[in-house]
C-alpha cells in the first residue's frame, strides 16, 4: 500500500500519492480559496506536511481524509490571513468541461454549473466546505468531521442547513 511505503520513506509511494490526491485535492481548495495560485500552492503545503506529519495517522485507510483535513486548515488560514488584510476575494474562473457532447448540451450545462457555483459562493465557507466535501469528494460524514476538525453533529447540522440554503436559491432563482 502506497501510505505505509511512504511512511517508509519511499520517493515512489510519495508520486503515486500525489498523483492520486493531486487534482481532487486542488479542486477543494480552489472552491474555497477562489485563487489559482494560492489554492496550488496550499495543495503543496499540504504534501509538505502529510510527508512530514506522516508518522502521527494511525490508520492507512483515512489517508485521503487525514490530508483533505490537512488542506481544510490551511484554507482556514488562508481565510484568516485574507480577513485581517481585507483583500477582495477573486473572482470565480468558468471553466468548460469538454467531451462528446452537442454545443448547445455543452451550453446548458456550464450555464448549470456557473449557477450552481454561484449559489455555492453565496454560502458561508463552513457550509460550502461541507457540500463539496460531501458531495464533490464523496466524503463521509465522518470523514468530514475529522477533516473540518468538528463534530458529527455540527457537519451533520451545516449539511442540513446548506442545504436549505441552496434549495432556497434555486427556488428564488426560478421566480
Amino acid at each position: 500500500m502506497p501510505v505505509r511505503q511512504a511512511r517508509e520513506g519511499e520517493a515512489g509511494a510519495w508520486d503515486a500519492l500525489f498523483r492520486r490526491y493531486q487534482l481532487p485535492l486542488f479542486t477543494y481548495v480552489n472552491e474555497l480559496a477562489h485563487d489559482e495560485q494560492a489554492s496550488l500552492d496550499i495543495v503543496q503545503e499540504t504534501f509538505i506536511a502529510a510527508a512530514r506529519h506522516i508518522g502521527g495517522l494511525r490508520e492507512d485507510g483515512k489517508f485521503g481524509s487525514w490530508l483533505f483535513g490537512i488542506a481544510h486548515q490551511k484554507c482556514v488560514q488562508l481565510w484568516r490571513k485574507k480577513s485581517r488584510e481585507t483583500v477582495p476575494i477573486d473572482e470565480l474562473e468558468e471553466q468548460s468541461i469538454c467531451g462528446d457532447a452537442e454545443p448547445d448540451e455543452l451550453l446548458i450545462r456550464e450555464e448549470q454549473e456557473a449557477m450552481v457555483m454561484k449559489f455555492l459562493e453565496q454560502l458561508a465557507a463552513p457550509h460550502r466546505a461541507v457540500l463539496l466535501l460531501h458531495y464533490l469528494e464523496d466524503f463521509s460524514l465522518e470523514e468530514i468531521a475529522g477533516v473540518t476538525g468538528c463534530e458529527l453533529g455540527t457537519v451533520k447540522s451545516r449539511l442540513h442547513y446548506a442545504r436549505k440554503a441552496m434549495r432556497k436559491l434555486l427556488e428564488e432563482n426560478k421566480s
